[in-house]
């Protein structure tokens, strides 16, 4: 199992799932293509929390002098859903790389290229604002150039917003605003984090995270806290840190299961307080979940530790208001066969494994509040689908504490103060709404 933080997929298409040609459908009653779950992987999956480590201190690398580059997402989804984007090659000998926006929030998904006079390097990024213009970052000799891009009639307009002057950067993932975008940039011993769209004057230097920083989830909805995978100079374990972009960029500890422990959080649901959690503090590399302000320790349930498959969560149900055990999360299963989707709650403790559309942009999707799962894909003679997934239901159980008891002292009003989770309990949270 990749024991980096956060990641999209690589694009395989499930194997052996006859494609459908309509845009939008539902109805995935089979299960995942040719694997055998195994009796204690699948169904007895009761939540354990992280055992004491064993044996002696941990080795960690010494960081590079660049941020962890996630791999190539196939498909980057607006944060309100309404769009999305890639960037995608013609067909013909000669592919020719150009961008593509998808728009998701009318009666049926459709396309539209957004290509220039001439191709895109293949290494280029693009990221979907909510106003329907996608960035694109360019890496232009010693720079990386941003720059936004729209449909005007049959050809596309082009927005520059400036340059940064460095050898590596990495695009964050979409913040709550829907209207703006981050990006890390390494240091000798700090991660600096850039506004590179939607400030006054092109880019904006924002904050320096000391250390090597990779990862990026947002932990509130107005896009003031970002967490970070962070190892300290001269190496260490990585622990997720919170940094508050209006505080110009202070750190405080947000994970902290045991003091050797590689800690990354991979997902966060600002409205439940949900943390998807990759961790090596139980022994050996393992997915869990934990509550953003909660006292209770991270969990780590077996079945979503199933033998010789990588799992990688890429979505979370959102509206569940303080409600993080019946979140339903969709995630990514790779395996011999190829990449399939699993569906799990906290509360249901069963892993549910489907066959992924035919063309299924592996790793990209989103919840409705509702419970709907949009699972992009593109198939011959549907170039730019969506299909529907339904959350199963789980068997019913009487569960324990939703671990979001409050804590008795309270900071700056209305703001997330994170702190170490395992070790006291997340302060200053107010209910969203």
């Amino acid at each position: 199992m990749d024991p980096a933080g956060l990641h999209d997929g690589f694009g395989q298409p499930a194997p052996h799932h006859e494609p459908t040609p309509t845009g939008l459908h539902d109805g995935f009653d089979q299960p995942a293509p040719h694997h055998e779950p195994t009796p204690t992987g699948l169904h007895d999956g009761f939540d354990q929390p992280a055992p004491a480590r064993a044996g002696g201190p941990a080795r960690h690398p010494v960081p590079s002098d660049a941020p962890q580059r996630l791999a190539p997402r196939v498909l980057t989804i607006a944060a309100d859903h309404s769009y999305a984007a890639r960037l995608t090659t013609a067909a013909g000998a000669d592919p020719a790389w150009f961008p593509e926006r998808w728009t998701l929030d009318g009666p049926e998904p459709y396309a539209v290229p957004l290509p220039l006079d001439q191709p895109e390097e293949a290494d280029s990024d693009v990221l979907p604002l909510s106003d329907g213009r996608v960035l694109i970052r360019r890496r232009v000799a010693d720079r990386h150039a941003f720059s936004l891009l729209y449909p005007t009639g049959p050809a596309t307009g082009e927005l520059p917003l400036g340059a940064i002057e460095c050898t590596d950067l990495v695009l964050l993932p979409p913040p709550p605003d829907g209207m703006s975008a981050y990006a890390l940039l390494p240091g000798e011993r700090s991660t600096a984090v850039w506004l590179v769209a939607g400030g006054a004057f092109g880019p904006e230097h924002v904050a320096d995270v000391p250390g090597q920083c990779s990862g990026g989830v947002w932990l509130d909805r107005e896009g003031r806290l970002l967490a970070l995978d962070r190892q300290l100079p001269g190496g260490g374990p990585v622990k997720a840190v919170a940094v508050d972009l209006v505080r110009g960029g202070e750190v405080t500890p947000l994970l902290q299961i045991a003091p050797d422990s590689d800690d990354r959080l991979l997902l966060a649901d600002a409205d439940s307080g949900l943390l998807l959690i990759r961790s090596d503090a139980p022994g050996r590399d393992r997915l869990g979940w934990g509550v953003l302000g909660s006292c209770l320790p991270v969990r780590f349930p077996e079945c979503l530790h199933p033998a010789d498959l990588a799992v990688t969560p890429f979505a979370v149900q959102p509206g569940q208001m303080l409600m993080p055990e019946s979140c339903a999360v969709a995630l990514r299963i790779d395996g011999a066969a190829g990449s399939w989707v699993g569906l799990w709650r906290p509360e249901g403790r069963r892993l549910h494994q489907f066959a992924a559309p035919a063309g299924w942009l592996a790793g990209a999707g989103f919840w409705t509040r509702e419970g709907v799962l949009h699972l992009p894909y593109e198939q011959a003679g549907a170039p730019c689908s969506v299909a529907l997934m339904e959350a199963p239901a789980d068997e019913e159980h009487r569960p324990a504490t939703n671990g979001t008891e409050p804590s008795a002292t309270a900071l700056s009003p209305g703001v997330c103060r994170p702190v170490p989770l395992g070790q006291a309990p997340l302060t200053g949270r107010t209910a969203p709404g």
